[in-house]
């Protein structure tokens, strides 16, 4: 399980003495705790490993955003404490599919749903989230689904 490997990864840094790491675990495990309160209350909570991917994928959205945001307005040092975060996040985040596969994947529920226009844009994107959702950037699968579907 991907908490199990955060949890150890918070020990590990704290025995190495890993100060920047540390925070950034912690940080990571505090949205976590965030999350299973908000989903206390839920009727069908997904599975764990699914809950965590899509705190992670949130996380590194969030920072992307920042980073962005910093270097635009000169906030390099900001950028880069960012980025030491996005690195940390990242090692815990499954393997993300390529361009080429992505693109594979798209064609594929293209042609079973029988998409043609970019009115279609909505099915095919729910059921690439549905399939591959822990395994893409969906912000990055968006354009390609739109180029997909012009």
């Amino acid at each position: 399980m991907i908490r199990d490997d955060i949890k150890a990864a918070q020990i590990a840094a704290m025995k190495a003495g890993e100060k920047d790491r540390l925070a950034a675990v912690r940080l990571i495990l505090a949205k976590l705790k965030d999350r299973d309160i908000e989903l206390r209350t839920a009727t069908n909570v997904p599975d764990d490993d699914a809950i965590v991917v899509e705190v992670l994928q949130k996380m590194v959205k969030q920072r992307r955003e920042s980073i962005a945001l910093y270097e635009q307005g000169g906030r390099q040092e900001l950028a880069d404490v960012e980025k030491a975060e996005l690195a940390v996040i990242e090692t815990f985040l499954p393997a993300q599919m390529d361009d080429a596969a992505t693109s594979a994947a798209i064609e594929a529920i293209k042609a079973e749903l029988g998409a043609t226009s970019v009115k279609d844009m909505g099915r095919v994107m729910a059921t690439l989230k549905e399939r591959h959702g822990t395994q893409l950037d969906m912000s990055k699968a968006s354009a390609l689904v739109k180029a997909a579907l012009i």
